[in-house]
């Protein structure tokens, strides 16, 4: 677990040095056009969506390890390759295997992560890996800040060979990890797949299905506004500085780092759905306080404060969704289909990050009362849906600490009768 723990981190490192400035990369530093820019970032997205439906049933059958392997190779070249791109079909060609390589390892370490840990500590290795990953970014964030210069495409070269060489490295460590089986809460995964198993058998599982809904609503109303809706509403209504905006991404991160092991104490002695309930309510108060930011008539140092404010309440809510919505995924999972729980998953994730965007960002610069009050509502209806998928799930799968309550049968103590002598 270690190590995979320890590859997952070093690849976030790499992904830090190079996502914040991929736009600027292909538009400015290679001369290619916005145009040619906003195209690269749409191929890296549609690549993910094109692959993650092969790539469950691929892992179920040969298991995460080899396919991980193949997508951090995909992905190293894909970076060496963005690297030295200098013409559109060159940028086009990395970024579809940049976009593919790195969408299959997400569900590749997370069927790993799945099959080397049990089903109650399945909490704390997806509250690691996603408290080290964030930590990654940061840090990669924070150095390649430190090393790029737009004047230089070299030092861009420099960058994405960075990110390269740490996809390869993910690959050599995780490599020599050895699969145990996957263990499971008993009576808490079906047995079977399901008739016809793959994608007839997961949309045939009423709880995968609405976890899957209820997925897509969390990522669409978080992280598809981060970048574009909420950072469009926040320079144009709020009127915020754009390095007002880095701030707010820095709370973000910082509070992830700060609160997910306190948090994790909290979640492990409840209900996941209620968890997940209670992450609705709290982005329902960052979105009004978002509201107040840039529809309020206070100053501008409070609507700056307000809006930092609201990053760092959805960093919050992020700490409290990391150790709960992932190892639900692999408890609802069938043992010959975590693979493909995992893909779909990550699948629905991808079309939220697609979406958000296109939807967001126009409302977020020229609809400002109607954006608030939208995202509101989607908050909202990630604690209605959590509280309607509750009555799905067994009690194990909603609370796996209940899987190890200690008996409360006392031993008694009885003298031992000494055998009557012959």
């Amino acid at each position: 677990m270690r190590r995979i723990q320890a590859g997952s981190a070093l690849s976030a490192f790499g992904l830090g040095f190079t996502v914040p400035y991929l736009y600027v990369y292909v538009a400015q530093v290679r001369d290619l056009g916005a145009a040619t820019a906003g195209i690269v970032l749409a191929v890296f997205a549609m690549a993910a969506l094109v692959v993650l439906p092969f790539s469950g049933r691929t892992i179920d059958r040969r298991g995460p390890v080899p396919v991980l392997l193949v997508a951090s190779v995909v992905a190293a070249f894909g970076a060496v390759g963005m690297g030295f791109a200098s013409s559109v079909p060159a940028a086009v060609a990395a970024a579809a295997l940049l976009g593919a390589g790195t969408a299959v390892l997400q569900p590749a370490l997370a069927t790993m992560i799945v099959w080397c840990s049990t089903p109650v500590g399945r909490t704390r290795a997806f509250a690691m890996q996603f408290f080290l990953q964030n930590l990654g970014l940061g840090i990669g964030g924070l150095i390649g800040g430190l090393l790029v210069d737009t004047s230089k495409p070299g030092s861009f070269i420099l960058l994405f060979s960075i990110e390269a060489a740490m996809f390869l490295v993910l690959g050599a460590v995780v490599g020599t990890v050895r699969m145990p089986g996957s263990p499971a809460l008993r009576d808490a995964r079906p047995a079977e797949g399901g008739k016809g198993g793959g994608l007839r058998a997961l949309l045939g599982h009423k709880a995968m299905v609405q976890l899957c809904v209820l997925g897509f609503v969390l990522f669409f109303a978080c992280y598809g506004q981060f970048e574009s809706g909420l950072a469009a509403y926040g320079t144009e209504a709020a009127g915020i500085e754009p390095s007002a905006l880095g701030m707010a991404l820095a709370a973000n991160t910082a509070v992830i780092v700060a609160a997910q092991f306190l948090v994790l104490k909290f979640v492990e002695r409840r209900k996941r759905t209620r968890v997940i309930g209670a992450v609705g309510l709290i982005w329902t108060v960052a979105w009004l306080i978002a509201g107040y930011a840039g529809l309020g008539n206070g100053s501008q140092a409070m609507a700056t404060a307000a809006f930092v404010s609201t990053y760092a309440l959805f960093g919050l809510g992020e700490a409290m969704l990391s150790p709960t919505v992932a190892p639900l995924v692999a408890d609802l999972a069938p043992e010959s289909m975590v693979g493909q729980y995992n893909s779909a998953f990550a699948l629905v994730k991808q079309l939220a990050l697609a979406v958000g965007p296109a939807v967001g960002g126009p409302m977020g610069a020229a609809l400002h009362g109607p954006y608030i009050v939208t995202f509101v509502l989607f908050s909202l209806g990630i604690t209605f849906l959590a509280v309607r998928l509750g009555k799905q799930l067994t009690p194990e799968q909603n609370q796996p600490s209940l899987a190890v309550k200690p008996s409360k049968v006392v031993a008694r103590h009885e003298p031992v009768r000494e055998a009557a002598s012959a």
